[in-house]
Formats: structure tokens, C-alpha cells, sequence
């Protein structure tokens, strides 16, 4: 192991490698939410259809299902840090298109929904390298505080990407947040070059004796594993059922308060705060006998019911609350899995659980868009919101009740 900075006790940021990665983290971040609120609007003003916003959103995360498990091979394989590398940049190059777009005015529904697959596809083949680098930069002990930090940016950029878009929407329109996100990988790039100069030494991989196609068939001895499996339910539940929330914000805003673009915001930056409080909880340490696992079914749980009350509430000081409340939740359970996932596996296979996790969450909110995308052009939102909601709480509480019948931690080597 490559020797970095002395860890302080107190410090969150122990290494200086991990230090870049998080900032630089959370700039493109930022960047990224402030597409995310300029381009649900732009789809609408587009087409005037909430199924295109649903399509869009499922084209984002539909390639998880058939490449995120090939990322997590790729990422135990090859050079992770030269893996996120090439597929920002493909990422990169997708956004500069819609932002040359925007200004000649060529941009068309069509345009946006297969540049979101593009997006998607790199994502699904780089994440599993991206989460896999984490546990790299800091020492064995330090991963979970370092999982927890890395969705604390995450979540911290939910409130301040929204609340800088809603500024710059009304000042310069929507393209300025498009280019922001375009000029927010920048850094992201250079940090991500810089950290650990000697990177070679640090994210060494096994031996290649086995055919890619003969590791991807090692998931299924993964998934065997009650202690693998529940887990991953849970995220895949959680947000197929639930995560349409923040997807289809900008529909329950509009149709159901009446709501401009400011509203939408807020209601983002109500769930980014939410995220926060989620990300932060995840410090506190528990007893010996609640196990992560659990932990997050338990708050799945909790998740549903809260989708439930959005789906029956028409108060907009009320659902800024319920957003926070969501979005706590929402962190705060995906952390838990995340983090039980990551601590109890081995370096070896590090990357196959990371794409694992990814293709449960990925999966789950491409899936998710589409049929509750399908749901509200037929049913309305707050109709597809408490179907979520109440398929969720049955589905969580069976995993939670099985998740207390498994004692087992173990997830291979």
C-alpha cells in the first residue's frame, strides 16, 4: 500500500488523495444536479408529456441491467482509476453535445433520451471502478466513515446544485445549467489523475486466469448468499417503488400544487436537506446486535409509508417536510446496504459486490421511471405514488422479517 498522509482521530478526511476525491466529487456533483432540475423541465416544455420524463429516466438507468456486471468484472480486472477516466470523458463529451445543441437549437425529445442512455451506459461500466476506488484511499477501518462522507457530498450537492440552478434558470436560462455541469467535470479530472501518483501500486488486481464470462458466472455464487441477496432486494425495492418520487418531483409539483420551476426547486432542495440528515445519521455508531442489513430494511420500511402520505397530501408546506423525511430515509437505507456490503467484502471481489450494488440501484430506478412513468400518464401521480408505496411496505416488511431470520454476515472472498 502506497503511504499517504498520517490520519488524524479527528479528521474526516484522513488522506490528502481522499481529500481531492471528495471535493472534486462534489463539484461535478453539483454539476449534475443542476441538470437534473433544468432537464425534466426542458422534456416538458418539449413534448408536454410526463411518459417522456419517464422514458428519459429510464433510458439513463436501463443499461445497468445488462452492463453494470460486466463494470464490476472490468473493475476487479484492469486499472480502475484509467477506468473512470476513459467513461467520464465519453460522459463529458455527451453533455458538451446537448449544451451545442441548446444553443442552435437542434435539441429534440429523441436527442435527449438516447444522450441519458449514452450517459447510462458509461455509468453502468464505471461506477463499480468509482466505488471500488474509495476504499483505496483510506485504511480498512476508515471505509465505512468513507462510504458515509462520499453520499454526504453526494447529498450535499442535492441542496446546493438545485438551489444554484434555480438561480441561474431565471438569470440565464436553462443552459447555463447544462454548462455548468459540462465545466464541473473538469476538476473532477484532474483530481482524479493526481491522487495517488504511484495509483498502479494501490489497485492491484488478481491474476487473470479465469475468462471474463467464467467471473461473470461467479455472481450467481454471490447471490446465493441470503447475506448478499436480502440486502440487495432491499435496494432494489427501495427504489423501483419509492425512488419515483424524486424522479416524478417535477410532475407532482406541477400537476398537483400548481408549481413553477422555484417550487420544484425547493422541493429538491427539501430532499437534498433530507439526504443530508440521512447521510449523517449513518456516523452514529450502533449497537453490536443491529446490524446494517437490517437497519435498512427497517428504514425501507419507514420509506413506504412515507411515500404513502405524499401520494394523499395536497398541503405544499407539508410535502416539503415529507421530502425531507424521504429523502433522510431514502440515503440513509442505501448507505446501510452500501456499507454492509463493502466492509464485508474482500478486495478480491470488491468490484463484483460494487456493480452488484449499483445494478440493484440502477435497476431499480430504470425500472421504476418506466412503469410508474406508464402509471401516471394513465392514473395520474398521486394514484402511481400510493401503489409505490403500498407494494413497497409489503415487500420491505417481508424482507425485514426474513433479514431477522438470517444471522449471517459472511460474503466470500
Amino acid at each position: 500500500m502506497v503511504q499517504t498522509d498520517t490520519p488524524s482521530p479527528h479528521s474526516f478526511f484522513s488522506t490528502r488523495a481522499y481529500r481531492l476525491f471528495w471535493v472534486s466529487s462534489l463539484f461535478s456533483n453539483i454539476g449534475t444536479w443542476m441538470q437534473q432540475i433544468a432537464q425534466p423541465w426542458v422534456l416538458l416544455s418539449l413534448s408536454s408529456s410526463a411518459f417522456w420524463v419517464g422514458l428519459d429516466g429510464f433510458a439513463m438507468n436501463a443499461p445497468s441491467l445488462l452492463f453494470t456486471l460486466w463494470g464490476g468484472v472490468i473493475a476487479d480486472r484492469y486499472d480502475r482509476k484509467k477506468i473512470v477516466l476513459f467513461f467520464q470523458g465519453i460522459q463529458f463529451l455527451c453533455v458538451l453535445t446537448m449544451v451545442v445543441f441548446l444553443i442552435v437549437g437542434w435539441l429534440k425529445v429523441w436527442i435527449i433520451v438516447l444522450i441519458s442512455f449514452l450517459i447510462g451506459l458509461t455509468d453502468s461500466l464505471s461506477m463499480p471502478s468509482f466505488q471500488s476506488i474509495i476504499p483505496s484511499l483510506v485504511s480498512a477501518k476508515e471505509i465505512h466513515r468513507a462510504v458515509s462522507l462520499n453520499s454526504t457530498q453526494f447529498n450535499l450537492s442535492r441542496i446546493l446544485g438545485p438551489a444554484i440552478a434555480g438561480i441561474l434558470i431565471v438569470r440565464f436560462g436553462v443552459i447555463s445549467c447544462f454548462s455548468a455541469n459540462a465545466a464541473s467535470y473538469i476538476p473532477f479530472f484532474l483530481s482524479l489523475y493526481f491522487i495517488y501518483p504511484r495509483n498502479r501500486k494501490v489497485i492491484q488486481q488478481p491474476p487473470k486466469q479465469a475468462s471474463p464470462v467464467t467471473e461473470l458466472s461467479q455472481f450467481r455464487v454471490l447471490l446465493k448468499k441470503p447475506s448478499v441477496l436480502l440486502p440487495l432486494l432491499t435496494t432494489f425495492c427501495t427504489n423501483i417503488f419509492c425512488a419515483p418520487l424524486l424522479t416524478f418531483c417535477a410532475v407532482l409539483v406541477k400537476s398537483v400544487f400548481h408549481g413553477e420551476a422555484a417550487n420544484f426547486g425547493n422541493a429538491m432542495v427539501a430532499f437534498g436537506i433530507g439526504g443530508l440528515i440521512g447521510a449523517s445519521s449513518s456516523f452514529i455508531s450502533l449497537p453490536l446486535w443491529i446490524k446494517r442489513n437490517r437497519m435498512a430494511s427497517l428504514l425501507a420500511v419507514l420509506l413506504a409509508v412515507t411515500v404513502i402520505g405524499v401520494s394523499y397530501n395536497h398541503s405544499l408546506v407539508l410535502l416539503i417536510g415529507l421530502l425531507i423525511c424521504a429523502g433522510a430515509l431514502l440515503t440513509s437505507s442505501n448507505i446501510s446496504v452500501n456499507t454492509f456490503l463493502q466492509e464485508n467484502a474482500s478486495n478480491a471481489i470488491r468490484g463484483r459486490i460494487a456493480s452488484l450494488y449499483q445494478l440493484a440501484l440502477s435497476g431499480g430506478l430504470s425500472a421504476g421511471a418506466l412503469i410508474t412513468g406508464f402509471m401516471v400518464s394513465k392514473f395520474g401521480i398521486s394514484a402511481a405514488l400510493a401503489a409505490n408505496g403500498v407494494l413497497a411496505f409489503a415487500i420491505q416488511s417481508w424482507i425485514l422479517w426474513r433479514q431477522f431470520r438470517n444471522s449471517g454476515v459472511n460474503i466470500g472472498s
